[in-house]
């Protein structure tokens, strides 16, 4: 059974992500163990916007990946529209999470020798239907977007740090994720530069009805979510953010 993602964000109400008492154990070349992890619970609605915020070392990437169904948790249950993910097939995983999900790194990850406008294609090569049929228009409208419509045949190194974010950003957001992912978006870019791509993320995944779930170490970053979470020693709880 794939999990209807439409059916279940329609009703706010109901979290269509749901984590639930998951930990993340591995086991060292010592044959000890490592507990990354411990018994997490969290609800994800349509149109959320979540900040993770935690030391370097806290698990914050461990658990996106989780999220994103990069890696399974130890124990515990993670569901997409109320499907265990863990029933899942490896490849039925990697279909949804294509679908469903949109990755934005602290690190831009683009294609140095594609165009902005490929680069932003690049996931709608392995869409169905129309969408892989008008890949091109699909990309050159999310670009124009986030105000990049100027700038489609530029290739990476021709564009400032903000813009090949917002090139990421696109390319994130150019399938129609329900869910978006971004891991220290702001990192590798300068305060007011950061600050403008984080509310550009925010206001389009707003307008799409996508949820954004931000993993940050930046007070700042973190407090232009709507909602706060802190994990510590493996342990998320809620918590207040003040800007820097």
């Amino acid at each position: 059974m794939f999990p209807d993602l439409a059916g279940a964000a329609a009703a706010q109400e109901q979290p269509f992500v749901r984590l639930r008492d998951i930990t993340r154990t591995v086991r060292l070349p010592d044959n000890s163990e490592l507990h990354i992890l411990g018994g997490i619970d969290l609800d994800v609605r349509r149109g959320d916007h979540l900040s993770i915020v935690g030391r370097s070392g806290s698990g914050k990437s461990t658990l996106l990946n989780i999220l994103g169904m990069l890696d399974l948790p130890t124990t515990g249950s993670i569901e997409f529209g109320g499907v265990p993910v863990e029933t899942m097939g490896g490849n039925q995983r990697a279909v949804l999470r294509g679908a469903a999900v949109g990755f934005i790194f602290q690190q831009f990850n683009l294609l140095a020798e594609r165009t902005a406008l490929e680069n932003v294609m690049t996931p709608l090569l392995y869409a169905k239907g129309s969408a892989f049929w008008r890949r091109e228009k699909l990309a050159a409208e999310m670009l124009e977007r986030v105000g990049l419509g100027n700038r489609l045949r530029e290739k990476p190194q021709r564009l400032s740090g903000g813009e090949q974010q917002r090139v990421a950003i696109a390319r994130a957001l150019v399938r129609g994720p329900r869910l978006i992912l971004a891991d220290e978006p702001t990192g590798a870019l300068d305060i007011v530069t950061g600050q403008s791509v984080m509310g550009l993320l925010a206001d389009v995944a707003a307008e799409s009805g996508a949820a954004l779930i931000t993993i940050t170490h930046d007070p700042n970053v973190a407090a232009l979510a709507h909602s706060h979470y802190l994990l510590e020693n493996g342990h998320l709880r809620p918590g207040a953010v003040a800007a820097a």
